[in-house]
């Protein structure tokens, strides 16, 4: 009879297999899965691990975290969605992404332009989050845990340099939806699809380059496929990019609600650390790797400018096609840009 350890001997060898790849699992009151559709290498997994450590160590173990990397869980475009119900209990959230129910949190990064720098993105958000109720409603069912703002987008391009507003003409590029209609009014075909697809299209020719900061130079590896970046200013806003379903934040006691509110500035600043941190070995990596780096003139730049604040203006006023008045939030994004000195009591 040696048809039993025929069969047996691959059970025993897949599963000793599985034990020996399956991490430990850690020993805490509460385990939280956190999911992400980058990798733990990229700067905003560098971030969340950083802030993972920060919580686990201030919980004193109370708290651990199960990580799913790479989009293992969440998509781009339904994250949202998929954090309220419970697919992980924390997760990056992407509203700029989102195809419904997040109509406002999508348009407002457009509302930023003449912001300085990320502190003052996530600023402003916070103080137009606390102001106006309908961020609250399109974020029904999660409790967000970090604001992010991000590096100032310039242009990479696979062929052909940019060096004034003429030369967007006829190009197809990917960008996010506050740069889309200034795009086609300068001639350009903008598309708005995640960034992980962008490697992919700009590898096959299916775009002519993307709207995006350096740091995805080497982050997204898009030396490889781009030979240009042009350093026009696009300005842009901040928006909430982690977030815990309410059901996971209810299971938690007070005093873990607690650490988990303070821990929000810790995350905060480690993506606005990493990303500064990225943005400089992108323009590093890219100059070492053939990309050709290009100024914009400020006179074209002002022009573009312009052309930002015009078109932002016309969204706000868009959105009340489906029930938002924007244009006082639009209005109040640029009195706090204005006034330089940008301070709220919202966090």
């Amino acid at each position: 009879m040696r048809i039993l350890p025929l069969i047996l001997a691959p059970m025993l060898f897949l599963g000793a297999l599985a034990g020996c790849s399956a991490a430990p699992q850690p020993r805490a009151e509460h385990v939280l899965t956190y999911a992400s559709p980058y990798p733990p290498s990229h700067p905003f997994g560098l971030a969340d691990q950083e802030w993972m450590k920060w919580i686990a160590t201030k919980s004193g173990g109370r708290i651990a975290f199960k990580p799913y990397w790479s989009g293992a869980l969440l998509s781009s475009e339904m994250s949202m969605e998929e954090i309220r119900h419970g697919v992980a209990d924390i997760g990056l959230i992407t509203p700029i992404y989102s195809k419904g129910g997040a109509h406002l949190l999508r348009s407002q990064s457009a509302f930023y332009g003449g912001i300085r720098d990320i502190t003052d993105q996530v600023e402003v958000y916070d103080c137009l989050a606390a102001r106006f109720p309908q961020f609250g409603k399109e974020l029904h069912g999660l409790h967000v845990l970090a604001v992010q703002g991000g590096n100032f987008p310039g242009v990479l391009t696979r062929d052909r340099p940019i060096r004034t507003l003429a030369d967007f003409k006829g190009l197809r590029l990917r960008a996010q939806t506050d740069a889309v209609d200034i795009l086609k009014q300068l001639g350009a075909d903008p598309v708005n699809m995640p960034m992980g697809e962008v490697y992919s299209a700009l590898a096959k020719g299916v775009i002519d380059g993307v709207v995006a900061p350096a740091d995805t130079i080497r982050s997204l590896h898009f030396a490889e496929v781009a030979r240009h970046f042009t350093t026009i200013r696009v300005s842009r806003g901040a928006y909430p990019a982690r977030a815990m379903s309410d059901r996971a934040w209810r299971r938690l006691p007070p005093e873990l609600q607690a650490i988990m509110d303070e821990g929000r500035r810790v995350w905060e600043a480690a993506l606005n650390r990493q990303l500064l941190k990225a943005e400089e070995a992108g323009i590093a990596y890219g100059k070492s790797n053939g990309i050709s780096f290009s100024p914009i003139s400020p006179a074209e730049q002002q022009a573009f400018d312009a052309l930002y604040n015009k078109d932002a203006l016309i969204q706000a006023r868009r959105l009340a096609n489906v029930g938002i008045d924007a244009v006082p939030i639009y209005r109040e994004a640029q009195r706090l840009i204005a006034a330089g000195d940008i301070r709220c009591e919202a966090k």
